[in-house]
């Protein structure tokens, strides 16, 4: 079995248009994200790409279309992408890390 190491402190962090702080790291097809957001993120759309990971730490809230879900350090999340599963994510602390697995393809 061959194993991989993603050096993620050797990543700076960088910025999405949206102004998300993430790391990412693209290996075989799939593409590793870290994402970092704070309360002073106000995503400024509605975001419709498709996310499966883990909160790794801090708590988020995620409104969707009609309603609103909350997650903590630990739970997994699964967003399917497309206009039906539109959200927008915010911290309820001081700073919320995620991370993120994604299709190379699709990311």
């Amino acid at each position: 079995m061959t194993t991989y190491r993603v050096p993620f402190e050797d990543l700076p962090w960088q910025t999405s248009p949206t102004g998300v702080l993430f790391k990412a790291h693209t290996f075989g097809g799939s593409r590793l994200r870290i994402l970092e957001i704070t309360p002073a993120l106000v995503h400024p759309q509605w975001c419709v790409a498709g996310h499966a990971g883990y909160v790794l730490e801090g708590d988020v809230e995620i409104e969707f279309d009609g309603r609103v879900e909350r997650y903590r350090a630990g739970d997994g999340v699964v967003i399917p992408a497309g206009e039906a599963d539109r959200h927008r994510p915010r911290a309820l602390s001081e700073r919320v890390r995620l991370v993120f697995v994604a299709d190379a393809t699709s990311a």
